[in-house]
């Protein structure tokens, strides 16, 4: 990637957002777009631009999202259920080249999706 994302602007301190989470591997932010009333970005430190470009190497990453959407959930109360979502490519509605995952809820939410 030859400029930030706006992720990576994010985590750099250049924009600011309201951060739920950090650790060493990723943040977690609120959607300044939300889809539901609960709508949370957990991102990944590492570049990554999407999931069909991950590897081997990134399973202990992919599964840290995953266990922080978890806790995200739990910390925003959405014990009735939550979707995760990864966008992939344009057809995918991918918006912004860096990997992150979708994390939805406070409603019942339909299927199929979009």
């Amino acid at each position: 990637m030859s400029q930030p994302t706006l992720f990576q602007r994010i985590m750099a301190g250049e924009i600011p957002a309201n951060k739920l989470h950090e650790d060493d591997h990723c943040i977690a932010i609120r959607d300044i777009a939300p889809q539901a009333p609960t709508h949370i970005l957990v991102i990944p430190r590492k570049p990554l631009p999407r999931i069909a470009e991950a590897n081997e190497s990134d399973l202990a990453l992919l599964g840290h999202l995953l266990l922080i959407a978890r806790k995200v959930a739990h910390d925003e109360g959405l014990q009735r259920g939550f979707r995760i979502v990864i966008n992939n490519g344009p057809d995918g509605g991918e918006s912004v080249p860096h990997l992150h995952v979708h994390l939805l809820g406070g409603r019942p939410l339909s299927w199929p999706p979009g």
